[in-house]
């Protein structure tokens, strides 16, 4: 109120020097320096570094070769072909590479997500004996990075019978550090009293987890299942140790192998055409699940 009776206070010409001082406050120097190095100028160095490489390599796809490897390079297509696309899908059996690593994306995924759904709740919700010292060692397994262990579980996947097999690409993964981590802080900020709730209704541990917690925690189980896709997706090192033959091949081994067929500086159209069908899959799995994985991210930064 006080601040109201001291505006109606002012004069018309106080007024207009006010008006008058904060646009000469937006537009000082000392404002636009500190707009354009914090603000503007990182953005343009992210663009930079993050969106141009991917924007070229679409774009290249799109290319023949004469217009990639020219003295006069230009950035949009000048003669748009899909030949490109068409090579990759005569060298490499494209549709069996891609069949095999939607099988393991998605069957990977679904467990370890589920892994880590119950595991969390039981490290929150159940007495589990040396919960703490299990907790700790999901820690220390999220600092111990998986190359670490390639080796014994390529001896032990080996000794199973599961070399050049799909399920051997994927059981050495099926837990997830971090994913359990991140959903055992998320339950343990949810309220008490639902829990308590359900347990004077006689709910279990299985009503519980699927009909309180999991419900909601959505944003944060589809962070979580968002990272593990992509990790599944992506994965590249495993598989290519544990396959030999194509037929078994996920596409980023498919990819490598169309690298090892063209490695004249002619076909780059071909590669990025390979590699834009590797990241197009996720790019429409990020774009269905980004509202869920915002929310999932800040949810609890503000009480």
């Amino acid at each position: 109120m006080p601040e109201l009776i001291s505006r109606q206070q002012l004069t018309r010409e106080q007024r207009r020097q006010r008006r008058r001082g904060s646009w000469t406050d937006a537009f000082s120097r000392q404002n636009i320096l500190s707009t354009l190095l914090t603000g503007y100028l990182p953005i343009l160095v992210a663009l930079l570094v993050i969106v141009l490489p991917l924007a070229w390599m679409i774009l290249s796809s799109f290319k023949p070769p004469s217009e990639i490897v020219t003295l006069n390079p230009t950035l949009l297509p000048q003669d748009p072909t899909l030949s490109n696309y068409g090579d990759v899908a005569r060298r490499v059996p494209l549709l069996t590479v891609l069949g095999n690593s939607i099988y393991v994306t998605l069957i990977g995924s679904t467990v370890k997500v589920l892994l880590a759904i119950t595991t969390a709740y039981a490290l929150v919700y159940i007495r589990v004996p040396g919960a703490n010292l299990i907790f700790l060692g999901i820690l220390v397994a999220l600092m111990v990075p998986p190359e670490v262990s390639m080796l014994p579980n390529f001896l032990t996947i080996s000794a199973l019978g599961g070399r050049d097999t799909l399920w051997g690409i994927i059981l050495p993964g099926l837990g997830t550090a971090f994913g359990t981590f991140l959903l055992r802080q998320h339950f343990k900020a949810l309220p008490k009293e639902l829990f308590e709730a359900a347990e004077l209704d006689g709910a279990g541990h299985f009503r519980k987890l699927f009909q309180i917690a999991v419900p909601v925690s959505l944003p944060a189980i589809a962070t979580v299942a968002l990272v593990t896709v992509v990790n599944e997706w992506n994965s590249f090192l495993w598989p290519l140790i544990i396959i030999d033959s194509p037929e078994k091949m996920t596409l980023p081994v498919g990819l490598n192998l169309l690298q090892s067929i063209e490695a004249q500086t002619g076909s780059y159209g071909i590669l990025m055409a390979g590699a834009v069908l590797v990241i197009v899959p996720m790019l429409i799995v990020f774009a269905a699940l980004q509202r869920y994985i915002v929310a999932g991210l800040t949810q609890g930064a503000v009480k």
